[in-house]
């Protein structure tokens, strides 16, 4: 079965760090992007990162740039999202999703073009 599952979500204080992950089972990654997506209540999902399959290339959406670091382990099958000096407006369901191809990105990948997403982990920011 073709699946990506997400983890390390939680509660988290304003200012604070976690760090989510996403494994893939029953494929390789290797020749995948992958992105990050998050969906607040009430919102529509947007684009917070992805990162090639190829040079290693990379982009954030601006809400996140410079606080959040996308990263990937192809022997592990797995992306992460490191988030630092997190918001409550971060609070949000957190999707990792794979798109086959992409060797380089300079933007964010549409959502249309992910073959396969996960089922999505909670992420609240909150004192």
């Amino acid at each position: 079965q073709l699946q990506l599952v997400e983890s390390g979500g939680g509660l988290v204080q304003p200012g604070g760090s976690l760090r989510v992950s996403c494994v893939a089972s029953g494929f390789s990654l290797d020749y995948y992007a992958l992105g990050w997506f998050r969906q607040a209540p009430g919102k529509d999902r947007e684009g917070v990162s992805c990162i090639s399959s190829g040079d290693a290339s990379t982009y954030y959406a601006d809400s996140v740039k410079g606080r959040f670091t996308i990263s990937r382990e192809n022997a592990k099958n797995t992306v992460y999202l490191q988030m630092n000096s997190l918001k409550p407006e971060d609070t949000g369901v957190y999707y990792c999703a794979a798109s086959r191809g992409w060797r380089s990105v300079a933007d964010m990948i549409p959502m249309a073009m992910f073959d396969f997403w996960g089922q999505g982990v909670q992420v609240t920011v909150s004192s």
